[in-house]
């Protein structure tokens, strides 16, 4: 006997934050021709951060979900992390950014560790050009601005769920995705208000952030350190920087260790100064010490959440589910935590295209198979992504070593490259192609269950 077919109206799903992951994932579901609301608390768009990297895997997770994403980051001045022009292959690097090794040459860093990331295996851009950019890909209509979500009502399963905004609108919709970032509203509906679970916590550490022209940062560094993934490691800071704006420009992030409370319950943010700055890296090598003084004299620091102390029991539950931020905050200290929100973009991208299947071909109906993807998404994301965020914890700790300031503890300080290659590499050499496979076994066998139970009812 042929399966029933089932005549339902498009899925409609609302994702809540307009930020790179949300946008990204956006554009899959319209793709997969889902019905989305984009739902931003902003008055428009603008990221935070000055640059961003991604790595050849995340790229092509971003091309799977759609080829357009790919060439929306190509257009806004995308950086490839060279070298040199004679080698195809991409290398972060790390050098001691402390000490004068030289007394020839107060300007020079040992270098300590180089990993190749293979050709175009990592890439630097400016975030808001690459959101201006993914903006363009989004039909009019989907988008809605200055609705910070105030609260979300779980009803029947076969209802739909009701979203209420600040402003006093409320919307229906099938299911809700939380994009919403470090300080996620749908987080702290699934954890409840006031639970530590609910929100990302102070890992005692704050980076000064800005852009230096090229220009300068040849002056501070010389020709190959300016153009390079570079990281300067240190005690209890370090400093890292990569081209973007088609190399015109210099990302530059410097992380120091906080040994107070971020005090400031409601912004992420301090205003800073260069002169701050500056004292923080007085003692290390000049190179690094040049970089600081390239920065404008107005700075901001920036406090590092993470989600490390409370990590998620689970990223859904029923028709709603975290991605990215929301679900799994880290620290920057790998350069990936965008990656990781692609992936999990990619994994919610297939499973939609699953859903759309069950609906057209079996008597499943939006709500179990809903419930079926995002337990499947779960269940393939949430160990890969909470090791990321712990390893990011880690090499920040290896970068910051307090040895790297005593000579007679060097040797052992350098004993971590191998550990910080290994955890790079898991990183960097994701088989997705494997995830989506699991994910769309996992699905099936949920839904298979959810119809078992329904059918016995």
């Amino acid at each position: 006997m042929p399966a029933m077919i089932v005549e339902e109206e498009p899925l409609e799903v609302a994702i809540i934050g307009g930020g790179i992951v949300g946008i990204v994932l956006a554009i899959g579901l319209i793709r997969q021709r889902v019905r989305v609301k984009v739902y931003e608390q902003a008055r428009g768009f603008r990221e935070i951060g000055a640059g961003i990297a991604f790595t050849a895997n995340a790229i092509r997770c971003m091309e799977m979900v759609d080829p357009a994403i790919v060439d929306a980051f190509r257009s806004c001045g995308s950086v490839a992390l060279k070298n040199d022009v004679a080698d195809p292959n991409d290398y972060l690097s790390w050098v001691d950014g402390y000490n004068q090794r030289r007394d020839d040459d107060p300007n020079y860093e040992k270098p300590l560790c180089k990993i190749n990331a293979g050709y175009k295996g990592f890439t630097g851009t400016r975030r808001d050009q690459f959101l201006e950019a993914l903006l363009k890909l989004i039909p009019d209509g989907v988008i809605e601005l200055r609705k910070r979500l105030e609260s979300v009502c779980e009803r029947g399963q076969e209802e739909k769920t009701l979203l209420t905004f600040a402003d006093g609108t409320s919307a229906e919709t099938d299911a809700v995705i939380g994009c919403d970032g470090i300080k996620s509203r749908v987080r702290e509906h699934l954890f409840g208000m006031g639970s530590p679970v609910s929100y990302a916590h102070y890992s005692y550490k704050f980076a000064y952030r800005g852009l230096i022209s090229m220009e300068n940062a040849l002056k501070a560094l010389g020709e190959v350190k300016a153009k390079l993934f570079l990281i300067h490691a240190g005690p209890n800071a370090h400093l890292l920087h990569y081209p973007v704006a088609n190399g015109t420009m210099v990302n530059v992030s410097a992380i120091v260790s906080d040994p107070d409370e971020w005090t400031d319950g409601k912004s992420l943010i301090k205003p800073a100064s260069r002169a701050e700055m500056e004292k923080a890296f007085a003692h290390w090598n000049p190179c690094v010490r040049a970089i600081a003084s390239f920065l404008p004299e107005n700075i901001d620091k920036w406090a590092l959440f993470d989600t490390w102390d409370y990590p998620a029991p689970f990223y859904s539950r029923g028709k709603i589910c975290l991605v990215g931020d929301a679900a799994h905050a880290s620290v920057p200290h790998h350069g990936a935590g965008a990656c990781l929100g692609i992936e999990d973009v990619l994994c919610i991208y297939n499973l939609m295209g699953e859903i759309s299947t069950s609906l057209r071909k079996s008597a499943a109906r939006k709500q179990q198979a809903l419930s079926s993807a995002f337990e499947a998404y779960d269940a393939v994301r949430r160990e890969r992504s909470q090791w990321f965020v712990n390893s990011s914890r880690r090499v920040c700790d290896l970068y910051q070593q307090p040895e790297w300031a005593d000579p007679e503890k060097w040797v052992k300080a350098e004993t971590c490259w191998e550990e910080i290659k290994d955890r790079s590499y898991k990183i960097w050499r994701f088989d997705q192609d494997s995830m989506l496979e699991e994910a769309s076994k996992v699905y099936s066998q949920k839904l298979e269950i959810l119809q078992g139970r329904s059918d016995a009812s």
